[in-house]
């Protein structure tokens, strides 16, 4: 059996997170020689209790590693270590580093460079924008966006950085064979063909549950260089994340909403903790050293893009006045969707401002 083998073995097993595994390893040497142990051995681990033994002990019963291994190479999903040449090295310093990362796509150097954009499942329209709208700004800028790609703010931001043509890393609360939510699968397929990754610590057929988002939320907050919060109610997960990259030491951003509205609560209770408030994303990169400023102005240098045919079309038409979606339609003799598309991106980038109503105009 091989090292990887029975780091395999040892993650599929219940009880065994990657905590004890790093125990089991500090003690016998390696995974390989932790699997040959008798209980009364195992035992003597800190943490391992008797049953924790007896289910290591009898390990060969309960997974099989050789299986992983190949279905994940018939996947094109690789299967990295903590000595794996492009495991992320944000998350070896971590106490509760994962013992294995499963890799659907690809890892590039400048990963490492990467921010956290996290917020409410259930999303307001301002929350969408705004999470689409920061990670386009600052994906457009070259960092990495790291989100969990689940339903919600998640899914905006993933969404935004593959609309400025960035990249975006989504860690799963589940195995990569049972992807969480389904309906994502379409969006996950594009960040892995070409624009990033899709990382999971759980074997494959792993079904998401409560104590597996928690653990996807810490490599969120340990890789990102920053965690930006964009929209949450005083109890979510958004804020275990906030707390575990303050721990971590991380800078946390935060943006506002109205103060009526439950879904800010959360992100103006990080605001009164010393969060930074932010409403552009060129805050963000400011901090970083991203952008440059002209001497004559305390403003950023607004992120510019080549437009389309069809965005050229619907800014010529805003230089005059205010429109709708039904006024764009009329005027260009575009289909609605394409509208649509064009205005989102018109608006992540600062082109477009929406109105009350749905209607838009120049910035």
């Amino acid at each position: 059996m091989t090292e990887t083998e029975a780091l395999i073995a040892l993650n599929q097993l219940p009880k065994t997170g990657p905590v004890r595994i790093r125990r089991l390893i500090e003690a016998f040497g390696s995974a390989t020689k932790a699997l040959k142990q008798a209980p009364a051995q195992l035992q003597g681990v800190s943490g391992i209790g008797p049953e924790t033994a007896k289910i290591i002990a009898d390990w060969e019963s309960q997974t099989d590693p050789a299986t992983e291994i190949r279905e994940a190479k018939e996947r094109e999903i690789q299967i990295l270590t903590r000595e794996s040449e492009n495991y992320p090295s944000a998350l070896l310093n971590s106490y509760d580093a994962p013992a294995i990362l499963y890799l659907w796509g690809e890892l590039l150097e400048k990963d490492a460079h990467a921010i956290g954009i996290v917020g409410s499942r259930k999303l307001t329209h301002y929350g969408r924008e705004m999470a689409r709208k920061f990670s386009y700004q600052l994906a457009s800028a070259g960092m990495t966006v790291i989100s969990g790609l689940a339903r919600g703010i998640d899914t905006a931001a993933h969404e935004g950085a593959l609309a400025a043509k960035g990249r975006t890393i989504g860690v799963l609360g589940s195995g990569l064979c049972q992807l969480y939510p389904p309906e994502n699968l379409p969006l996950a397929e594009k960040i892995a063909y070409g624009h990033g990754a899709i990382i999971s610590e759980f074997s494959l057929h792993k079904q998401p549950d409560k104590r597996t988002f928690p653990q996807r939320n810490r490599i969120v907050a340990y890789w990102s260089k920053a965690l930006l919060v964009v929209e949450c109610p005083s109890r979510s997960g958004s804020l275990i994340t906030a707390n575990l990259a303050t721990d971590a030491g991380k800078t946390i951003y935060a943006i506002p909403g109205p103060i009526d509205r439950p879904n800010s609560a959360g992100c103006h209770e990080l605001i009164r903790q010393g969060a930074t408030l932010v409403t552009d994303g060129t805050q963000i990169l400011d901090d970083f050293g991203q952008l440059d400023f002209k001497a004559e102005s305390p403003a950023p240098k607004v992120i510019r893009i080549d437009l389309s045919e069809d965005e050229q079309k619907i800014v010529t038409i805003l230089e005059t006045r205010e429109c709708s979606v039904d006024d764009l339609v009329q005027e260009t003799g575009l289909p609605p969707h394409q509208i649509s598309v064009s205005l989102m991106r018109l608006e992540l980038n600062a082109i477009v401002l929406t109105l009350p109503g749905q209607r838009y105009r120049l910035r």
